[in-house]
């Protein structure tokens, strides 16, 4: 059984993106061969905490962009975030990009949610995303959204079942209501699969600008005290932050599992993926690729587009062959998530 977000299935890789300075700070990435006449240059993307090659949710996004740039013939940006930047920063840098023309412009992650409303008011006419929100309300905004717990809950049965020491950890980037929604879902699926296996849980962080999502330093750190602590399965939603999950996972040979891309395919995460048991998958990957295509189609609609377990647009990954050579966890697992899709079981949102 494939486990793998419809994109991700459809095998897109990350390109390379030619880095340059740009106007409102951090760096961009162009590319022509837009098909309009300059009115609409293509889809540009602002990037959250961690920016590209986090390997994990803004690398996602890239995917998308790069896809849908190449697909549908038009252009594409890229900019990076910068440190310690303000809301007026955030909307600075998307009207920049509304006013260059690019059309959609989605920003990458629930912290441009107030510039996002501010700027997509004073340009009716173009299309603007916001992933991981689903607070604005207006005709030309796609808040694109998804059901991370329900692939956490499956996180859960995965590690409930691996665990040989019955302890498993939990890594969130930053305490909010995002990362607790992979929280309760995680937690959900380990104490439905198997009552006895203990939970440590911890977050990086209060707040994402004190580096919750981009420091992977901190991520290690946590994990490497989980680890010794007794767990020998730690599960993250720390975006940049993860890679020090991983890592501090591998250097103690147990596992890891990843979230919003299939971490096991990430080229900077090579020399660790043997020990990256899964990926909790949303496929944002899709969700900036087909509010792409509905510009170029002329379908855009405002409001709420949300991804879940049944659609495909959440998922657990399964490149790793060892995970699916343990045939008692893929049986837990078919049951799992034929009883999500059927509503046979509810995942929570908040523990």
């Amino acid at each position: 059984m494939r486990r793998v977000s419809r994109i991700a299935a459809a095998g897109i890789a990350t390109a390379a993106l030619a880095v340059s300075a740009t106007a409102c700070g951090g760096t961009s990435s162009d590319a022509a061969g837009s098909k309009s006449d300059g009115k609409d240059k293509g889809v540009a993307i602002a990037y959250d905490v961690g920016g590209k090659g986090d390997q994990s949710f803004n690398d996602a996004a890239t995917a998308g962009m790069d896809k849908a740039a190449k697909d549908l013939k038009i252009g594409k940006k890229a900019v990076e975030p910068t440190d310690g930047e303000s809301d007026a920063d955030k909307a600075q840098r998307l009207t920049e990009l509304a006013k260059q023309g690019y059309n959609p412009v989605i920003g990458i992650g629930y912290a441009y949610a107030p510039a996002v409303k501010e700027v997509a008011a004073k340009f009716p006419k173009t299309t603007f995303g916001i992933v991981d929100d689903a607070t604005i309300k207006a005709n030309n905004v796609s808040d694109l959204v998804f059901n991370e717990e329900q692939s956490s809950y499956l996180a859960g049965v995965a590690a409930a079942k691996a665990t040989k020491k019955k302890s498993v950890g939990f890594i969130g980037g930053v305490n909010n209501p995002l990362i607790r929604k992979f929280e309760a879902g995680f937690v959900q699926g380990v104490q439905a699969t198997d009552k006895s296996v203990k939970i440590k849980r911890q977050f990086l962080t209060e707040k994402a600008e004190d580096g919750g999502f981009s420091s992977p330093d901190k991520g290690k750190e946590g994990a490497s005290g989980q680890i010794e602590g007794g767990a020998d399965v730690v599960y993250h939603a720390a975006g940049l932050s993860g890679q020090g999950v991983i890592e501090a996972a591998a250097a103690k040979k147990v596992w890891a599992i990843g979230v919003d891309s299939d971490q096991y395919k990430q080229k900077a995460l090579a020399k660790y993926k043997k020990y990256i048991l899964t990926s909790a998958t949303k496929d944002v990957a899709g969700a900036v690729y087909n509010l792409t295509k509905s510009v170029q189609d002329d379908k855009a609609k405002g409001g709420v587009v949300r991804a879940d377990l049944a659609s495909g647009g959440v998922a657990l990954a399964d490149s790793n062959p060892e995970f699916k050579n343990m045939k008692d966890l893929q049986a837990a697992l078919k049951k799992a998530e034929q009883d999500i899709v059927s509503g046979k079981i509810k995942v929570k949102t908040a523990l």
